[in-house]
């Protein structure tokens, strides 16, 4: 079954199906419905793509590739777990393929690579607790920008995916967890270090003032859902 891929952003509305409410109609027989899927966590999944693989004719092959593995295997796919989450998987085990099977050095390995900026205007922002972000300027807020790619950037792979998963792709700690196959204690632990390797990062680099950081390691540990 051809996907139909679009470069922009899926409309909803307060009346759009759930996900469950979507599988369902697909699985009695709807099979248009697969478009609401599409269309609701394309511009997700293209971004974890282009994170791993650094080119975007790649990354919207492994996309598409992707969702016709979702399709095909829906039948199998319990609801255990997000409809996301599984996608998610798919995704990125199709980019890690391609990374394995491609010796054109145009991609790097997921646990040596950086993070690519992806559909910069859509992306949000990661939160660091206790830092206030509101550059004054454009100016300001693309060079914010860079310092926290760089700091990112030099994050641990796991603590890396799970900062970008929780406050860029907005995912619950359950949901992180059965994303990345990790208990959900291990997720609060891989948050908490991210978020504070990430401050400490932004206050060497000069990003951010030490005396305008509120919070505490304290506040971290206690962060609920």
């Amino acid at each position: 079954m051809p996907i139909p891929m679009r470069r922009g952003r899926a409309v909803t509305t307060a009346a759009s199906p759930s996900d469950d409410e979507v599988i369902g109609a697909i699985r009695a027989g709807d099979r248009n419905a697969f478009r609401i899927l599409v269309e609701r966590y394309q511009a997700r999944a293209y971004r974890l793509a282009l994170r791993i693989l650094r080119d975007e004719d790649a990354a919207r092959g492994a996309v598409q590739d992707a969702f016709v593995k979702a399709y095909n295997n829906l039948a199998k796919f319990e609801q255990r777990s997000a409809f996301f989450t599984w996608l998610y998987r798919l995704v990125k085990n199709q980019c890690l393929d391609m990374l394995r099977r491609d010796r054109s050095g145009r991609a790097v390995d997921w646990e040596e690579g950086g993070i690519a900026e992806a559909e910069a205007s859509d992306a949000a922002t990661p939160e660091v607790d206790g830092v206030d972000f509101e550059p004054a300027t454009e100016m300001q807020r693309k060079q914010l920008r860079e310092h926290i790619d760089a700091a990112i950037a030099k994050l641990p792979e796991g603590a890396r995916e799970t900062l970008i998963l929780r406050e860029v792709e907005g995912l619950s700690y359950q949901e992180i967890a059965d994303a990345q196959g990790i208990p959900k204690g291990t997720v609060m632990s891989r948050l908490f270090y991210a978020r504070k390797q990430m401050r400490k990062l932004l206050i060497e680099s000069g990003a951010v003032d030490a005396a305008s950081m509120t919070g505490t390691e304290t506040e971290l540990a206690g962060e609920s859902e």
